[in-house]
């Protein structure tokens, strides 16, 4: 890239939701993963909805900007629906889970354009182990500078994102004793997980461009971190979440990102600075939740003190209740109650006791489809 002007901040005029689903495809009768992209994006070539991500054994599935969550849900399963159905026609299922059980790294085919294949020539061994999927929520934003207060903002709810969508106990076959796997294997690529601190927006431009002429990233799209502001659709981005099993569990986890950046918005306007916990803190939670999930005890101040993931989340939740209930979204937030008691990364290992990681790829494909 010879330009490196300014990147300018497409404001977005509310708090509007839009929704990446990144979906395996899978052999129908083993439930392994299958290079069905291309036979899928064939059905939907002009669809800027549905498009190919890193592995042909996945596929992305996105909504448009969306006011509210219903308008997500209707959105979802509409797209979804439609993916399922080209699927279904060539013999593939399709499943939510952040990390495929038991298929290979080494087996998966990195999708045949310009773009990956540069990029594998360029990272190699980081980017084939790339066997994960994640679900991506932005949500709308009046300026940079709140887009930069805002990343800052959600920092120290980095643990809740991953416990509430932890969904990737294992990895080639083998529990790996951590509740989302892909949190960990997304970490070993460069620009990737938590953002640097950044005080207001002209220090991300500088950053971004230092990046580019340094030739470091090509755009801003190979920019991964946890949160980033995103300036081309005017909204910060949430990239901490597992991909979760259901049209519902995704939803949800709108729900809490779009309650959670409005209230972060109000904050800001009401001129309340919003506090943000030291480096450390926020990387030791980071990994606590990777490791236990909603299981974690996390650090709540910079004496060391702790409380329990679950009660924080139970926490965030009662303060999210008013703002929530403005924006029409309550219902779907407090469905994460459910995920609180019974997490996903634990429902796939009563799922694949006896080592039967099938059976957690069957419930997978069952999840989606209801």
């Amino acid at each position: 890239m010879s330009h490196h002007g300014p990147t300018y901040f497409h404001a977005s005029a509310g708090p509007t939701i839009g929704v990446e689903a990144e979906l395996w495809l899978l052999d129908r009768n083993s439930h392994d993963l299958v290079s069905g992209a291309p036979g899928i994006l064939a059905a939907f070539e002009n669809d800027i909805h549905v498009k190919a991500e890193l592995l042909e054994s996945m596929i992305e599935v996105n909504t448009g900007i969306c006011n509210n969550t219903d308008d997500v849900r209707a959105d979802l399963t509409a797209k979804i629906g439609e993916v399922a159905k080209v699927a279904d026609d060539l013999d593939l299922a399709m499943a939510s889970i952040g990390t495929h059980p038991f298929s290979r790294w080494s087996d998966a085919h990195v999708t045949r354009n310009r773009r990956y294949q540069d990029f594998l020539g360029r990272m190699q061994f980081p980017v084939r182990r790339l066997l994960i999927c994640g679900l991506h929520v932005h949500i709308g934003v009046e300026s940079g500078e709140k887009a930069v207060a805002i990343v800052n903002g959600l920092l120290r709810y980095i643990p809740h994102f991953i416990g509430l969508s932890a969904n990737s106990p294992f990895w080639e076959g083998q529990d790996t004793g951590l509740a989302s796997t892909r949190t960990k294997v997304f970490e070993g690529m460069p620009n990737a997980g938590l953002p640097p601190r950044m005080t207001n927006y002209s220090e991300f431009q500088r950053f971004m461009r230092t990046l580019q002429r340094a030739n470091a990233i090509e755009s801003i799209r190979e920019v991964w971190w946890d949160i980033r502001p995103h300036p081309g659709f005017g909204t910060v981005e949430i990239r901490a979440f597992d991909a979760v099993p259901s049209i519902a569990h995704m939803v949800s986890l709108a729900a809490l990102s779009q309650s959670l950046v409005y209230a972060l918005s109000d904050f800001y306007d009401n001129g309340q600075q919003l506090e943000v916990p030291s480096e450390w803190i926020v990387r030791e939670n980071k990994w606590r939740a990777t490791r236990y999930g909603l299981d974690a005890d996390i650090i709540v101040d910079e004496e060391g003190s702790q409380q329990t993931l679950r009660s924080a989340v139970h926490d965030l939740l009662d303060r999210l209740d008013p703002f929530a209930k403005k924006l029409g979204c309550r219902d779907d937030l407090f469905d994460l109650q459910s995920v609180v008691e019974a997490p996903h990364y634990a429902n796939q290992r009563t799922n694949g006791e006896g080592h039967d990681l099938t059976a957690v790829v069957q419930q997978a494909v069952g999840e989606l489809q209801a």
